[in-house]
């Protein structure tokens, strides 16, 4: 039997991250890159606003005509016209003239204030509309002034930022029709052992269904790759080994789940040796998923993940989220962490770090964080209601409700720098 030496959480993440870099780039349509990682910085083509500009329904008028306004003298203006958003005055304005201007439309020659409708006083004289004013207006009183949002060439967003519905907004103001993407890693994932069953397939005595190998799919789509899913492993090596093989020549990450401990059918070790692949390490000093091992075969992660559901999606989040990010040009690749106050009590004592299934939410008093269901490795439907992990430091003697605990975010989509 191997003696495996467990290695501190944080130094198992470094081992990882020392072969995790930068992935392709690709230039998408700007319709279908929804939830795609920049991997260019989108850049200001022109000034926002690229005109000075009335944010206001008012009029434009001249500062220098206003000066001595009051309620006891009020200054009357002739309003020559109308002009709404998208229109252009064609007429100069003389002294103690004003047209009346919609918002968003571009302020008319001449001009260089804007007053409110309510702020002003209005009326006809033989056919002629009127506006009057009773105080003075400063020169660029409430005028968009071209450029005061975003100058032609500044850096508007970063690379490797989540294109969202307000990035989209963003490309769309400068006219992105195409947008350079972070191409996305593909992920194969392999499952081990005789005993799962696909989810059509009804239960048999002694077997239980593949929740794990569906499971580590859905996480790869929601960390912005794609997966390519290779069914089942079975408990013989040499069949094992050449399977695991021929894969590597299409992926750029591979998973396993389960056959990562010492027993007689776990396979995955083997399956590195005969690979000739490096062994990162195979053993962490972490509850779930202390046997958790990572390898590495000519620049290919190779991620031997937990059989136990549990154990297998913390894995996930803090092994191999971090490199996808990464591939995809995200600068704060690692889940952000935050403090909470602890609502149930958990009592177990642990000597390694332990992550906790839980979720989180605002309470009276703050950042309130609770069990998401049991605490145990093969436990599944705790996973169902976990936003967070709540992380607690080895050495531990249990802790109770009130507690102050840190808390590791996984349905955020802000992410850290560091782990």
């Amino acid at each position: 039997m191997d003696i495996r030496k467990p290695i501190e959480v944080k130094e198992a993440v470094s081992r990882v991250m020392q072969f995790a870099s930068l992935g392709k780039r690709e230039e998408i349509d700007f319709h279908v890159c929804d939830g795609r990682r920049l991997a260019a910085p989108i850049m200001a083509t022109n000034d926002v606003p690229s005109f000075h500009k009335s944010p206001y329904d008012g009029f434009a008028l001249r500062s220098v005509d206003t000066v001595e306004a009051s309620s006891e003298n009020p200054i009357k203006f002739k309003v020559l016209e109308t002009i709404g958003a998208g229109e252009l005055s064609k007429k100069q304005l003389a002294p103690f003239e004003a047209i009346r201007i919609m918002t968003g439309a571009e302020l008319p020659e001449g001009a260089d204030c804007i007053i409110m409708f309510e702020q002003t006083g209005m009326f006809e004289s033989q056919g002629q509309a009127f506006m009057e004013i009773y105080a003075p207006i400063p020169k660029d009183h409430n005028v968009m002034k071209k450029g005061s949002e975003v100058q032609e060439g500044e850096e508007v967003v970063s690379e490797g930022s989540l294109i969202t519905p307000g990035v989209k907004a963003v490309l769309a103001t400068f006219g992105y029709r195409k947008v350079m993407v972070s191409k996305q890693p593909i992920v194969g994932v392999l499952a081990t052992g005789t005993e799962l069953l696909e989810i059509d397939e009804p239960l048999e005595k002694g077997k239980i269904r593949n929740s794990n190998g569906y499971m580590v799919c859905s996480q790869i789509e929601r960390a912005g790759a794609e997966y390519k899913y290779y069914g089942k492993l079975p408990d013989v090596l040499e069949e094992s080994y050449q399977k695991v093989k021929n894969i590597l020549d299409e992926v750029d990450i591979l998973i396993t789940t389960g056959g990562v401990s010492v027993g007689d059918f776990d396979l995955i070790p083997d399956i590195y040796k005969k690979l000739n692949a490096k062994l990162l390490f195979n053993k962490i000093a972490q509850r779930p998923g202390s046997v958790t091992s990572v390898a590495v075969k000519d620049e290919t992660l190779l991620f031997g993940l937990s059989g136990n559901p549990s154990a297998c999606y913390v894995g996930f989040e803090l092994y191999v989220r971090p490199v996808i990010q990464t591939a995809l040009h995200n600068k704060t690749p690692f889940l952000q962490r935050t403090k909470a106050q602890l609502m149930d009590d958990f009592p177990k004592p642990s000597s390694f770090t332990r992550f906790v299934r839980g979720y989180y939410r605002f309470g009276s008093n703050g950042l309130e964080v609770y069990l998401a269901g049991q605490d145990k490795s093969n436990v599944v439907t705790s996973l169902a209601h976990s936003t967070c992990f709540i992380e607690l430091p080895g050495g531990s003697e249990g802790y109770q409700k009130g507690d102050f605990v840190n808390i590791i975010l996984t349905d955020h989509i802000q992410g850290a720098t560091e782990f």
